[in-house]
């Protein structure tokens, strides 16, 4: 029996932001502005101006559609959606947006376009969401920015689940001290609403000092029964004394029955340019190696510079390379 692979990429088409004026121009979900712009050098929130906020959020919602039926066109149903499409979303409430109804109208119509083509859409914050930072501040600022996102698969109008994870990293150990953040991290994750919760997945690092697949096991999975998104390239920098496939596995049995494992993969840049000055953990344009799913169903999202492109290259490379492939590229 054949095993299933979907493909997909994350959060820029290279193709569409391009896009030359003449055929229609340029096409994101990450226009932003100028916090001065907005705020009007003031700190007190009566005195903004959220409308240029909204302009740029419901631009970037318009796009999105864009982005979700040429990647349909493509025939790839897995995307990772940038955290940009609302600008500073942290400074604000949603709703308070001028123009809140019509980017509702907008996300759920996109929604609505991802359930009907099957499509499943991701989302990965950034490095700053630390929920277990021993500075309170923080630890408020990342729970507004993960609760903004569910919000945001909230007015797409997808139910609550791990199919659309968000997807973060611990974001430190503080110098060994594993137990000691896993609790804190914990304690910051029973604050978040329940939404929020069902979608919150956690992903291993890249450096040895910080959280294996094993240890997000041992600490976070066994606690709580969050799922763990097994990222290939980070593994090779800290397996924790576990192969490749022992790790996948292990990341495996944290999923739910009904969701199918999510995995990241990239390879790296020093390798493919032969520069060994480029930091090793960093990312290549394209992906060369065959992935090694070791038999599992499995979704991969390419991590890769050239986004799409690098996508589309290795599925023309990989996809009918001979008629005994055990897997089947999606």
């Amino acid at each position: 029996m054949k095993s299933k692979v979907r493909l997909g990429y994350a959060c820029v088409n290279m193709t569409l932001t391009g896009r030359p004026k003449k055929a229609g121009g340029r096409v994101t979900t990450s226009r932003t502005c100028r916090k001065a712009t907005w705020q009007n050098g003031s700190d007190n929130p009566k005195d903004w101006d959220l409308h240029l906020v909204g302009e740029r959020a419901l631009l970037n919602a318009n796009d999105l559609l864009h982005y979700l039926e040429w990647n349909v066109d493509h025939k790839i149903t897995l995307f990772r959606l940038g955290s940009e499409l609302f600008p500073w979303h942290d400074h604000y409430e949603l709703h308070q947006l001028p123009q809140f109804n019509e980017i509702a109208a907008k996300l759920m119509e996109c929604g609505n376009y991802a359930r009907k083509h099957g499509l499943r859409i991701t989302t990965h914050p950034g490095p700053f969401n630390v929920l277990g930072s021993p500075n309170p501040e923080v630890v408020e600022r990342t729970i507004t920015g993960l609760e903004r996102h569910s919000e945001t698969f909230d007015l797409m109008g997808f139910e609550p689940s791990f199919e659309n994870k968000i997807n973060i990293h611990v974001g430190g150990a503080y110098g060994g001290q594993f137990e000691e953040t896993a609790k804190r991290w914990i304690a910051g994750w029973h604050r978040l609403s329940d939404n929020c919760k069902k979608r919150l997945v956690l992903e291993n690092d890249d450096k040895a000092s910080l959280w294996s697949v094993r240890k997000l096991y041992n600490y976070f999975h066994k606690e709580i029964g969050i799922p763990i998104t097994f990222d290939y390239h980070h593994h090779s920098f800290h397996p924790d004394e576990m192969t490749e496939e022992e790790a996948l596995k292990l990341a495996a049995t944290t999923w739910p029955d009904d969701i199918i494992q999510c995995t990241h993969y990239s390879e790296s840049r020093a390798r493919e340019k032969k520069d060994i000055t480029i930091r090793p953990q960093a990312h290549s344009d394209y992906i060369v190696d065959e992935i090694n799913t070791y038999g599992l169903e499995l979704d991969i999202v390419i991590e890769a510079k050239a986004k799409e492109l690098a996508l589309l290259e290795y599925r023309n490379i990989y996809a009918y390379k001979n008629n005994n492939k055990k897997e089947v590229l999606l």
